[in-house]
C-alpha cells in the first residue's frame, strides 16, 4: 500500500530533502545539492518565492519506507498575470514503480483541480532561475549544481499516465580551445566604437553589488517574450543578491554599458561545483565549505548560467564585447571547458550565440504537462 504524506516540519523536510541521496547513491553521475540550501528555498518565512507562490511537499511512504517525493506549487504571478492556468510540480524523484507516480502526481493534481487550474506541467520549479526539466538524453552524463538528475524510467512513467511533452531543454558543452579570439576580436573593437560601449569587469564582489538590481532588471526585458518567463520581483532581486552573487567569481560576471553608464548586456558564469558537492554529500560543515571555495578558485570547468542583452542591442553584435572578456580571463585561469546550462530548444537567438565554438549537445531534458 502507498502512503502519500505532507512534510511540513524541518525533520521531515530534511526527510524530503535526502530521499535522492539514497535513490542515486553510488550513481556518478547524480550531484547532490547543499542540503541546508534546499530547507532555506523550502522555507516559506525566507524565500520570496513564497509572496506569490504556494508549494506543497509531498513524500510517498512503501512498507514504511519513502519511496518517492514531488513538490506541487501554483506561481500565482504566473496565473493571474499570464494567464495560464497551470499548477506546477518540481523536486520530483521516485523509485521504478509507476503506481508511486500516479499517487504522487495524483497530489498535484488535487492542488490544481481545488483551484480551478487547466493543466499541470512539470518538473519546474517556483521560477526561471530555479532548475528545470525531467533529463531525456545524456543519463551517462554528470550533472551541475543547477540541473536534475533522474533515471531513464521516469519518463517511461509519465508518458504511461498520458502526459505529453510541453517545453525542450538541450545542454552542451565546448573545450575552451575551440574558442578562436578572431571570431570576436576585431568585432567587438568596432561594435564598442559604433555604440559607445564599453566593458565592465570586477575582482570583488562588493563592487559588483551596486549594479545587480539593473542586471536582474535587463534580464526581465531580454527574457520577457518567451512564452515560459515569469518576471523576478524585486522582493526575489534582493535574495538572490544574497544567495547566489558570493559564490560567483567577481571576475566570471561581466556587464556591458553605453556611454551614460546604462546597462547594456550582461553575463553570469559560475565555476563548476560539480565535483565538490559530490564530494561533500550535502554538508556544508565542518569542512564541506571549503571544498566549495576551493572549487571556485581552481574549477578548470566553467557553466555559462544567465546571457542577457537590451532588447534595443540585440542582433547587434555587443556578446562579441562579451566573448572577448571571458576569453582573456579563461585564457589566465587555464579554463579547459565551458558548459551550457539548459536553454529553450525554440530560443534560437541565444543558440546561435555559440555556433563559432561548435558545441556538443550532451544532455537534453522536458517539462511534460497534461490537462486536469
Amino acid at each position: 500500500m502507498i502512503t502519500i504524506k505532507e512534510a511540513k516540519t524541518k525533520k521531515e523536510l530534511t526527510e524530503y530533502i535526502k530521499f535522492p541521496f539514497s535513490l542515486y547513491k553510488d550513481n556518478p553521475y547524480w550531484v547532490p545539492p547543499i542540503i541546508a540550501d534546499e530547507l532555506e528555498s523550502f522555507d516559506k518565512t525566507k524565500n520570496p518565492a513564497f509572496d506569490h507562490a504556494e508549494a506543497y511537499f509531498y513524500m510517498a511512504y512503501k512498507n514504511n519506507e519513502v519511496v518517492g517525493r514531488i513538490t506541487a506549487i501554483i506561481n500565482w504571478s504566473e496565473v493571474n498575470n499570464q494567464h495560464k492556468r497551470k499548477v506546477r510540480f518540481g523536486w520530483f524523484d521516485v523509485i521504478d514503480d509507476i503506481e508511486v507516480t500516479k499517487a504522487l502526481l495524483e497530489k498535484v493534481n488535487e492542488l490544481g483541480r481545488k483551484h480551478n487550474l487547466e493543466h499541470v506541467e512539470g518538473p519546474m520549479g517556483f521560477s526561471n532561475l530555479d532548475k528545470v526539466g525531467v533529463l531525456t538524453e545524456g543519463y551517462d552524463q554528470v550533472g551541475t549544481m543547477i540541473t536534475w538528475y533522474n533515471h531513464a524510467y521516469y519518463v517511461t512513467h509519465l508518458e504511461q499516465l498520458g502526459f505529453q511533452v510541453e517545453k525542450q531543454y538541450i545542454e552542451s558543452i565546448f573545450p575552451f580551445s575551440n574558442v578562436k579570439p578572431e571570431f570576436f576580436l576585431k568585432a567587438q573593437a568596432l561594435i564598442k566604437k559604433r555604440y559607445e560601449l564599453r566593458a565592465l569587469n570586477f575582482t570583488k564582489t562588493k563592487d559588483i553589488m551596486p549594479h545587480v538590481d539593473k542586471m536582474f532588471d535587463l534580464f526581465n526585458e531580454t527574457y520577457a517574450n518567451l512564452a515560459s518567463f515569469v518576471a523576478i520581483s524585486d522582493v526575489q532581486k534582493a535574495y538572490f543578491k544574497k544567495k547566489y552573487i558570493s559564490f560567483i567569481n567577481p571576475e566570471y560576471i561581466k556587464f556591458v554599458v553605453d556611454k551614460d553608464d546604462n546597462l547594456v548586456a550582461f553575463s553570469i558564469v559560475m565555476p563548476s561545483f560539480t565535483e565538490a558537492l559530490q564530494k561533500i554529500k550535502g554538508k556544508l560543515f565542518p569542512f564541506g565549505f571549503l571544498q566549495l571555495l576551493k572549487a571556485k578558485k581552481h574549477s578548470k570547468d566553467v557553466v555559462f548560467y544567465l546571457i542577457g542583452v537590451h532588447p534595443d542591442y540585440q542582433n547587434k553584435g555587443v556578446t562579441a564585447i562579451i566573448f572577448d572578456e571571458y576569453y582573456k580571463t579563461f585564457s589566465e585561469k587555464g579554463i579547459q571547458n565551458c558548459i551550457r546550462t539548459p536553454e529553450l530548444l525554440e530560443n534560437n537567438a541565444i543558440h546561435l550565440l555559440w555556433k563559432n565554438f561548435d558545441p556538443k549537445i550532451h544532455c537534453q531534458r522536458k517539462t511534460y504537462r497534461k490537462d486536469l
